[in-house]
């Protein structure tokens, strides 16, 4: 039986609902895991202190993610459709709110890709779906050129800015630390910090360098953007699923 991996990208920025959306896509694709980049953080101790504003900076791309761990990680996932035994996730430490979606939306794609499943195992095929979230997925082109689907969630600033401060907290919790620690943002933390890093990472993606309005300007290539203020998160999955749908080489769903 051959085994074909498909890595699908859902990124955004900091409380955008991505992982919402892989968390309900993983509950309707058989086969599916999700590799959350938050787990790719250095150790507190290596975080870089802001030139600035001298308090730890998580959020800028350069220094919020151990890139090479995460790129070999991906490499080896492609290779074998399995999360290697050794990768801890603390993704179960963070506060997330319950977004649900319609029992017919789910019903639908469930029993679509459970029977697309079985039409490839019958042609010795097995899909492995691997969801990968985070909030500086487009960054790197050695990520980027992992992705088989690319999806990004945009949602406003004023919006973003609200569900972070609702937030408790977010665990810092490594692969030496399964555990970690509870990081709550300093004062002023979003504007200085979080916003800032942010539009430095993806205004290179989007037209005029605009995170709020700019469409994709080709550079990450196939690059879904999902409105995550117009569309319900059931519009989101819904919308998804079509597109896994060509990506999975299957049939119309029904």
């Amino acid at each position: 039986m051959n085994t074909r991996v498909i890595f699908v990208g859902i990124g955004g920025a900091t409380c955008s609902g991505k992982t919402t959306l892989a968390k309900h896509l993983r509950r309707i694709l058989p086969n599916s895991v999700i590799i959350h980049q938050d787990d790719f953080a250095p150790p507190q101790e290596l975080i870089p202190l802001h030139p600035v504003y001298g308090v730890q900076d998580w959020d800028r791309a350069e220094g919020a993610i151990d890139w090479p761990r995460m790129v070999k990680a991906l490499k080896e996932v492609k290779r074998t459709g399995e999360i290697p035994p050794e990768h801890i996730s603390h993704d179960h430490l963070n506060e997330q709110k319950d977004v649900p979606i319609t029992e017919d939306v789910y019903q639908k794609w469930k029993v679509y890709f459970a029977r697309v499943q079985e039409e490839h195992k019958k042609k010795g095929e097995e899909i492995k779906w691997v969801l990968v979230d985070g909030f500086l997925l487009y960054w790197s082109p050695e990520v980027v050129d992992k992705l088989d689907v690319r999806v990004f969630l945009r949602v406003p600033h004023d919006v973003l800015k609200q569900r972070r401060h609702e937030r408790h907290g977010y665990h810092t919790a490594v692969q030496s630390d399964p555990e970690g620690s509870l990081w709550r943002d300093p004062p002023n933390y979003w504007e200085q910090i979080v916003w800032p890093a942010y539009v430095e990472a993806h205004a290179g993606i989007v037209e005029n360098g605009d995170v709020e309005l700019g469409k994709p300007n080709g550079t990450v290539s196939g690059l879904i953007l999902l409105d995550g203020l117009e569309l319900s998160m059931g519009d989101m999955v819904d919308r998804v699923c079509g597109v896994l749908e060509n990506a999975s080489g299957g049939g119309e769903a029904e």
